[in-house]
């Protein structure tokens, strides 16, 4: 037997389950001198903004126990270049293009994905709702109503699959989640990282300039399995997981709490061909245990009563 790791998200076929994480390959051009882009299931493009950001000054990374901390501030080409020269880029890979993007308000959401919808290399927009690193924006990924106002408007304007992306540091990530379904999102990723910050003993300074960053890697793989499965009891669209994923046993876990695929981030700054590697061992995973489908999993853990 064969096994299938195909998945399919909001009617977009993916040939495995598979993404990178926003921010974590810049415009594929790094992986691709690693390994053949197009076997991944798709790439998620660091975010895009209208115009182009330079971000936070170094120090923008930090090492943390089991994970990094970052604070980049969204430092991006803008989206006109983006488009003439990231996207035509990408036109060569046979891999699902998800651009990331992100703004200060509403408007900057819909005039961004009503840019994008004229170029159909973008197979799907990600709104990113949930940046820690920056002073503006954050509102919106805590802001049920404003979440489901914003997607609304994205819909109107973006053809193609909508995912909003939610933030961990929210009262009640599901209560977002099914604002942004309502409001007509496709998809829903989760989770962004959380807020965390380390010091410098030596200068008292913290050790970004940003002072705090967005905590990622394995250290939050717990909290965002939680947040998978809180999530997967509460929408009915399909759920991309996130958060220190490193190897096949991860994204099972996440499929097990709900998730339909997975995007792999901080692992590709220790093992950037990781993913190449995950799709050969999720499929002999699902053949040792005479699984057909990957899409069997999504959802079945067996939870206590």
């Amino acid at each position: 037997m064969t096994p299938d790791i195909s998945v399919e998200i909001a009617g977009l076929s993916f040939k495995n389950p598979i993404l990178t994480a926003s921010g974590t390959c810049g415009y594929g051009e790094e992986l691709a001198d690693i390994f053949d882009l197009s076997q991944l299931g798709g790439i998620v493009t660091k975010t895009i903004t209208m115009k182009p950001r330079d971000g936070h000054p170094s120090p923008r990374t930090a090492e943390a126990s089991s994970g990094m901390l970052n604070a980049i501030g969204l430092a991006n080409v803008g989206v006109d270049k983006f488009i003439e020269e990231k996207l035509t880029y990408l036109e060569k890979f046979d891999t699902r293009v998800v651009v990331n993007v992100a703004g200060t308000c509403t408007s900057d959401y819909v005039n961004l994905c009503a840019r994008l919808n004229d170029h159909p290399r973008a197979d799907m927009v990600e709104l990113n709702f949930s940046c820690p690193n920056v002073d503006v924006g954050m509102e919106i990924a805590t802001d049920a109503k404003l979440a489901e106002e914003t997607v609304s408007k994205v819909k109107k304007v973006f053809s193609r699959p909508v995912i909003a992306k939610l933030s961990p540091n929210v009262t009640s990530i599901a209560d977002i989640a099914v604002a942004c379904e309502n409001g007509g999102a496709d998809a829903v990723s989760l989770i962004n990282t959380l807020v965390g910050m380390a010091v410098d003993i030596n200068t008292f300074r913290p050790r970004l300039t940003n002072n705090t960053g967005g905590l990622s890697g394995p250290a939050i793989k717990p909290v965002a399995l939680a947040c998978v499965f809180k999530v997967y009891k509460a929408v009915k669209i399909p759920i991309i997981g996130i958060g220190g994923i490193s190897n096949y046993s991860d994204v099972i876990e996440f499929f097990l709490c709900g998730a339909s695929a997975v995007q792999i981030g901080t692992t590709l700054f220790v093992e950037p061909d990781a993913p190449v590697k995950i799709v050969k061992e999720l499929k002999k995973y699902l053949s040792k245990n005479k699984i057909e489908s990957i899409r069997e999993l999504t959802g079945k853990v067996r939870i206590y009563k």
